[in-house]
């Protein structure tokens, strides 16, 4: 008569490395192997295996033991936790840059007036919404351990002039009748409009407006315009200054006589620059030629037209700079620079600032709350000690919103300034001697001309690759 061994001589058990399944593999069989689904799952549960036991495959192991010989075979199988949903918000306006574009006529001719399709709404109109997150639904390992979800990131409005936010934070409306516009960061805002229909002359005077400013002619030479929303020129730009929060579009091009100065704080559009200085918070954006200017973009600088030309100057973008030609023939001196965004670094220091300011203010209302909150417990807070007690919590709490705003664009930038991959210069057509590439702190010299190059960091180097 065979002796009876117990399970652990005949079956190996096996944990999957996250818990979320366990195997049990038959090592060797004899004719004493009479056990029943019930004491493989009795020995399972002293292997710390409760959750997810798959009976019908342990039956067929009880009726077949010779089939699953040496062949691990998962015998329970937990519930993993799952994704959660981030937050978002929804904006009800078309606000991409594209859609701004004027529109293109059957003869090749642009209709400027066409620019005038803005984002407009009436005061009380709702301009935004925002979805919350929520969070992954918990798993279970197949030891009944549960496993929270992963949780889902909230989004937040970001609050511009103008506009107001709801009490739960779910709707963003239109505090005055204006026009949507996204400036800085992302913040939404709600901007009236001030239209010029001729050139910014003697007539005109300087133009300094909180809000979208639309020119139907020229900026002349010695004359400012100054915009907290877009500016959009059907004309060119002389010798002038403009600058705009959000977007600068010239229809005519900018001839900077060396006077010129022209920021915007998202992107900047025109058919051509010549002797003038530029900067744009994301991209410059060019159809024909940038000729001897300072060019200064925190994303990208496109100059990729048919006449896509770049010759003289310095141009320098945080992450890209693609051109059909860059430098000429008797090779004319030119800087193309990516990869350095000092923009980024001193909103990086002034941010962390804020950051210290707003913790040291939150700490004094936490000192004071402390104090009322024991008066309140003493029974001896005043009517006017409760207002301040309520307005401290209302202050505590939108400080705590902005510390956890600033601390992801905080963290957004740091990721920014680390990621030098996407830094590189195009070259559709060629690039010819005399131009200086740098990328970060490192610099090459183009002697030669050369045809259909893209010029990237790589072990500490700049290195050339085919641009097809």
């Amino acid at each position: 008569m065979s002796t009876i061994l117990p399970l652990e001589h005949y079956l190996n058990v096996s944990l999957a490395e996250d818990k979320f399944s366990a195997s049990i593999q038959i090592a060797t069989l004899s004719d004493s192997f009479q056990f029943t689904a019930h004491d493989i799952v009795s020995f399972l549960d002293k292997n710390n295996i409760r959750y997810g036991v798959q009976l019908d495959v342990i039956n067929r192991i009880t009726r077949e033991p010779m089939s699953f010989m040496q062949t691990k075979t998962v015998v329970a199988v937990g519930e993993v936790p799952s994704e959660g949903i981030d937050g978002e918000i929804r904006n009800l306006y078309d606000l991409d840059e594209q859609a701004k574009r004027p529109a293109e006529l059957e003869d090749g001719t642009v209709n400027y007036k066409e620019l005038v399709r803005l984002a407009n709404v009436r005061k009380g109109q709702l301009i935004a919404e925002r979805t919350f997150a929520k969070d992954g639904a918990p798993g279970r390992t197949v030891g009944g351990d549960i496993v929270p979800g992963r949780k889902g990131k909230e989004a937040r409005f970001k609050i511009g002039k103008n506009v107001v936010a709801d009490g739960e934070q779910k709707a963003l409306y239109a505090a005055i009748d204006g026009m949507v516009v996204i400036t800085d960061n992302g913040k939404i805002n709600v901007f009236p409009i001030y239209e010029v229909n001729g050139d910014v002359d003697y007539r005109t005077g300087n133009i300094d407006f909180l809000g979208t400013v639309v020119i139907r002619g020229n900026v002349l030479s010695g004359f400012t315009v100054r915009a907290a929303g877009d500016i959009r020129i059907t004309g060119g730009v002389e010798g002038a200054e403009v600058d705009a929060l959000g977007s600068i579009e010239v229809g005519a091009g900018i001839l900077g006589h060396n006077k010129a100065v022209i920021r915007a704080g998202v992107t900047l559009k025109s058919s051509f620059i010549q002797d003038a200085t530029i900067e744009a918070g994301q991209d410059v954006i060019v159809s024909q030629s940038i000729l001897h200017s300072q060019v200064r973009a925190g994303q990208a600088i496109l100059c990729n037209g048919p006449k896509g030309l770049i010759v003289g100057g310095t141009i320098q973008a945080g992450e890209r700079v693609t051109a059909r030609t860059i430098g000429n023939t008797m090779s004319t001196p030119t800087s193309i620079e990516v990869g350095v965004v000092p923009e980024l670094r001193n909103e990086l220091t002034s941010l962390r600032q804020q950051l210290r300011q707003l913790q040291e203010g939150l700490d004094k209302t936490d000192k004071a709350l402390v104090l009322l909150d024991q008066l309140a417990a003493a029974g001896s807070l005043s009517a006017e000690k409760l207002a301040m007690r309520i307005k401290l919590s209302h202050t505590k709490k939108q400080a705590m919103e902005e510390q956890i705003s600033l601390k992801e664009r905080i963290l957004d930038i740091e990721k920014t300034l680390e990621d030098t991959d996407r830094a590189k210069v195009q070259v559709i057509s060629v690039v010819y001697g005399g131009t200086k590439i740098v990328i970060g702190r490192y610099t090459r010299f183009v002697k030669d001309a050369i045809s259909r190059v893209c010029f990237v960091y790589s072990d500490g180097d700049i290195a050339m690759q085919p641009n097809v």
